[in-house]
């Protein structure tokens, strides 16, 4: 559940969860929120367990008024089992939660089912390449924004579809000016690539310079993409923004200022800059 910082709202949380128990045996919604409060520690100590009994209780409900609320309660449940929060971790009883929720009956809960089906099937050994496009472009189509990034990806390496450069760019062009910072991070990689280093310094360096612990919440909250990949963004933009200084690439040379962005780069994600770094020093990048 979308909320403000819980130091913000914790008398609210907690007169809300409150008024909850009291009409919960008679209102759907009521159960609902108490499952996410719970689980989540809105207003209460966390208590996964409890979360996910409430979130069952509405997927089990025989009741046509929890229609709506089955496929949020399904996605939740789902983001246990894959967790092991509350719940013994069970890979295939994630995925079965998220298939359930992904089939459009709720706005918000299916689509963030769709595009969660998009990742795990594009992370998962083995991998399922097909499948993953199949759910981001469902989430895409339905607006979301962390799938129209990862489509673009896939269009851009040939994964799960054929290799298509021009449909690549255009997802990911679509996605980097909605604000998806991992999207415009593969950008600022392809514009390295391109040789288009003036460009490639005018994008990364204003991607570079997002403050981690100020913007990226904000970006989280305002685009509801996910913080590891927002983080991965601006591990790719530092990078090239690093490299683009240290060669004088678009920019004046200023190697004591690319020593910087390089460190932030390693920071913000350092499996990803030590793979930069090797290419690097294979001088492939």
């Amino acid at each position: 559940m979308d909320s403000l910082p819980i130091t913000e709202n914790i008398g609210w949380y907690q007169e809300a969860l409150e008024q909850f128990e009291e009409i919960a045996d008679k209102d759907h919604q009521a159960t609902y929120q108490l499952g996410v409060m719970h689980y989540d520690g809105l207003g209460t100590p966390t208590n996964a367990e409890k979360g996910v009994e409430y979130m069952k209780k509405i997927l089990d409900s025989p009741c046509p008024k929890t229609g709506h609320l089955k496929f949020a309660a399904a996605y939740n449940l789902g983001r246990a089992y894959y967790e092991g929060r509350g719940v013994k971790r069970s890979e295939e009883e994630a995925e079965r939660m998220w298939l359930f929720a992904a089939d459009n009956g709720n706005p918000k809960a299916s689509v963030k089912a769709q595009s969660t089906l998009g990742l795990y099937y594009s992370t998962k050994e083995p991998k399922e390449l097909e499948k993953a496009f199949y759910w981001h472009s469902e989430a895409c189509g339905n607006g979301n924004l962390e799938s129209q990034g990862a489509l673009g990806l896939m269009y851009f390496y040939g994964q799960g579809i054929c290799q298509n450069t021009e449909a690549a760019l255009h997802c990911l062009r679509e996605a980097a000016e909605r604000g998806n910072v991992y999207a415009q991070g593969i950008l600022v990689e392809y514009y390295y690539k391109m040789k288009f280093f003036t460009k490639c310094v005018t994008f990364s360096k204003r991607i570079a310079d997002y403050d981690e612990v100020l913007d990226v919440p904000m970006i989280v909250k305002v685009t509801d993409c996910l913080p590891e990949f927002i983080h991965r963004g601006m591990a790719l933009a530092s990078f090239y923004y690093a490299r683009c200084l240290q060669l004088g690439l678009g920019i004046l040379k200023d190697e004591a200022t690319a020593k910087h962005y390089y460190s932030k780069a390693c920071h913000l994600n350092p499996a990803l800059a030590d793979k930069l770094h090797a290419l690097l020093i294979c001088q492939r990048i």
